[in-house]
């Protein structure tokens, strides 16, 4: 029997071996290729930290990252008629509801919140790439129409960050139906004299960039995104011409006055924030908050000559000055 062969080197591989390594510990950049560690790029706000290309966000992530602590609540959304086509591909339609739900955690395409942005009462909603291509059905349209109502019974702006491959074909005309549902959405905020900010994320396309993509008080894209109605693609093979360098991206629109700003991601939020008090007539941010005082310790009662006690003036209180002039306005004792 060889007991280093059978037990010393067993014993030293065990001791030594190499642990598995999940999956999801990595994530690759689409545009540079590099191999970026998921907690690095979670703090970056998903833009690669090597080439500052902007990846997907998911809207609840998104939400923790511009609400002040990551503090807000879903806006109530009502649920339209589950299949009311009866439409079926490869798949059946409620099938393909229920694998979305489960893959992304969503029950739908677009999330509605409202909270806080800076000190600044918002109503938001973003749409999810990830589900279904973030398209456009009846829930979609509700949700838009929910914020805004939420935003006019508040006189709060409204702030939509839109993400979608189009309308949503298996809801056939009723898809495209949320088109004027979803502007006359945005005329209710316009009535109300509420800001309506539109952040148009990669890519934003079809029926939604030709409706409420594109109504926008003020409209800002991310880095890079992909911003048209039809794509480059079917554009080319229509007209049979090569498009120019960057043609319907974020820079190019804003090149050619489609666009008002176009802003990284980690200075998005204090932009928003400069832009709805500016519309809303309030008065510039504070950029730092300082921390709460601590409670004054006012120490053990004095006595008065009159035997009465009274709590002695908390540190850093200025004397009393009996003789000092009263404000404007005010009353001498």
């Amino acid at each position: 029997m060889n007991w280093i062969n059978n037990y010393v080197r067993p014993k030293i591989n065990s001791l030594f071996s190499r642990r598995e390594m999940p999956e999801n510990l990595w994530s690759k950049c689409d545009a540079c290729g590099t191999m970026l560690f998921h907690r690095e790029l979670s703090d970056n706000l998903n833009v690669c930290t090597s080439c500052g290309h902007h990846m997907a966000i998911l809207p609840r992530d998104r939400f923790i990252t511009l609400f002040d602590g990551g503090i807000f609540t879903e806006v109530e959304v009502p649920v339209p008629l589950p299949d009311p086509l009866q439409f079926r591909d490869q798949k059946r339609y409620p099938d393909r509801m229920r694998t979305a739900q489960r893959t992304t955690g969503e029950k739908e395409a677009m999330l509605v919140a409202e909270g806080e942005i800076g000190r600044t009462p918002v109503v938001a909603a973003a749409q999810d790439f990830s589900f279904m291509g973030g398209s456009m059905g009846m829930y979609v349209g509700n949700a838009i129409v929910a914020g805004a109502e939420r935003a006019v019974a508040l006189g709060r702006p409204f702030i939509l960050f839109s993400a979608a491959g189009g309308a949503r074909m298996q809801e056939g005309i009723l898809s495209l139906m949320q088109m004027p549902r979803t502007t006359v959405a945005v005329q209710m905020l316009k009535e109300a004299g509420l800001p309506y900010i539109v952040v148009l994320t990669h890519p934003t396309t079809g029926g939604v960039t030709a409706s409420y993509a594109m109504l926008g008080d003020v409209q800002i894209a991310e880095p890079g995104a992909l911003i048209c109605f039809a794509g480059p693609r079917v554009i080319e093979q229509t007209i049979r011409e090569k498009l120019p360098e960057g043609f319907q991206r974020a820079e190019y629109l804003l090149d050619h006055g489609m666009l008002d700003r176009v802003t990284p991601r980690g200075k998005l939020r204090e932009e928003l924030i400069t832009i709805i008090r500016m519309l809303m007539g309030l008065p510039p941010a504070v950029i730092a908050d300082l921390p709460p005082p601590a409670s004054f310790s006012h120490g053990p009662a004095r006595g008065d000559d009159d035997g009465s006690e009274t709590p002695s003036d908390p540190p850093h209180a200025l004397p009393a000055q009996p003789d000092a002039e009263p404000p404007a306005g005010g009353a001498k004792a």
